[in-house]
């Protein structure tokens, strides 16, 4: 209760501060190269580019992602920012034409990060020496290794092209997205923000040892350890989530946005090759994977296949979990139905709790494949997204592969 007091009134002093002396008329947001930081932990920041267009919109841009962004108002000298798909959104005030300043905010989570951005700069991080090492590759990483509670393993890769670091790390339940930053002698600094995720990773370096820390905006921070490791491989991402003993069937009876109780025994899913992606709007990687699913499905939907998707939402209410499942939907042309399986919380126990045949819900996204006859054929844990490369090439011809195959039974 403390905390969404002190967030409410957070958000209540970003509008009356950017709504006190308002101008006549809305300041024009000045078209061209800007450059946004977030403040974490440790007094670091975490920075990241974009662009605003003639139109006023702008692009977000980390590595090879680009993030069009569409909804922004300008009242006087506030300025909101709703990001596309996630609930998250910039409350902020016109310093002058070349700044503004305010905070980045999710009020499902009652998270509240200073945000500033100037007009002009256009380096992620500053270049102020060579490069000490080259850490092109790939590094066998562990998180919080001295947390028997925290502790995960990761695989990192990256490319670097003198200064500039770029890649990701994939863990066994996905990946930390589009990673961009600089090697600045032994130092390395890299970030992305994408509405739903700010990151930065900070570390010292050398050829084939990397130490270091992961903040997740202002309320997580985690150390790490990382060793080059060319050959390293995480298990099998079709190995880790299955159905318990006792249990020969996936089931589910979860609501449509009109209050209809959709299940696998609906006429819909008889005979068909099914695919449910277990997600939730505010998911990155869920984000990834459904444009993905997208695409696929647009291609052979007049084949005898079906997908459904059963969101895990942490919006407070049911209604504003509809809101958001319609958002996405609405955003990335999803034609499949996506059920509400449960809202107020993303914790994934409460999750394997609405799936009781499974071991666990260890992951969000999670894929269940479901031949024609009704029986799971493969679980899928987590997703390799387009930031990781190969491994995504490599996902994207396994599944087609495998789905093809259960459609020629």
């Amino acid at each position: 209760m403390k905390k969404q007091i002190i967030l409410t009134l957070a958000i209540t002093l970003v509008f009356f501060s950017c709504k006190k002396d308002q101008p006549k008329e809305p300041v024009d947001f000045k078209s061209g190269p800007w450059k946004a930081v977030l403040d974490v932990q440790d007094n670091k920041q975490l920075p990241f580019l974009f662009e605003v267009m003639e139109d006023q919109t702008l692009k977000i841009f980390n590595a090879e992602e680009t993030i069009d962004v569409d909804e922004i108002e300008i009242i006087g000298d506030s300025i909101k920012i709703k990001f596309p798909v996630f609930e998250g959104y910039v409350a902020a005030k016109f310093i002058d034409s070349m700044s503004i300043s305010g905070s980045f905010i999710k009020e499902s989570l009652g998270r509240v990060v200073p945000f500033e951005a100037k007009y002009g700069e256009q380096d992620r991080f500053e270049i102020s020496s060579k490069p000490a090492a080259n850490i092109a590759g790939n590094w066998e990483t562990i998180f919080s290794a001295d947390s028997e509670e925290d502790r995960y393993i990761a695989k990192g890769t990256f490319s670097q092209n003198g200064n500039i670091v770029t890649g990701t790390f994939r863990t066994t339940t996905g990946d930390y997205r589009y990673l961009e930053g600089v090697l600045n002698e032994n130092q390395l600094q890299l970030s992305t923000f994408d509405a739903a995720h700010a990151f930065l990773f900070t570390a010292q370096v050398t050829d084939s040892i990397m130490n270091g820390y992961f903040y997740s905006g202002n309320h997580w921070k985690e150390p790490f350890t990382a060793k080059r490791n060319e050959n390293y491989e995480l298990p099998s991402e079709d190995s880790l989530t299955f159905l318990k003993e006792g249990y020969d069937a996936f089931a589910f009876d979860f609501p449509d946005a009109k209050g209809k109780q959709v299940s696998l025994n609906d006429p819909q899913f008889k005979d068909k090759v099914v695919i449910v992606q277990i997600m939730g709007t505010w998911c990155p990687n869920c984000m990834d994977e459904t444009k993905y699913y997208v695409d696929f499905y647009n291609q052979n939907k007049e084949k005898d296949i079906a997908i459904v998707a059963l969101a895990f939402e942490y919006a407070k209410t049911k209604e504003k979990a509809f809101t958001s499942i319609a958002r996405l939907q609405e955003k990335l042309k999803v034609e499949y139905p996506i059920l509400l399986a449960q809202f107020g919380t993303s914790d994934k126990q409460k999750a394997q709790e609405k799936l009781p045949m499974l071991n666990h819900v260890l992951s969000y996204p999670t894929t269940v494949f479901i031949d024609k006859k009704g029986k799971v054929r493969k679980i899928h844990t987590g997703f390799n997204g387009p930031a990781t490369g190969q491994k995504y090439i490599d996902f994207k011809n396994d599944f087609e592969k495998f789905v093809n195959q259960l459609l020629m039974e």
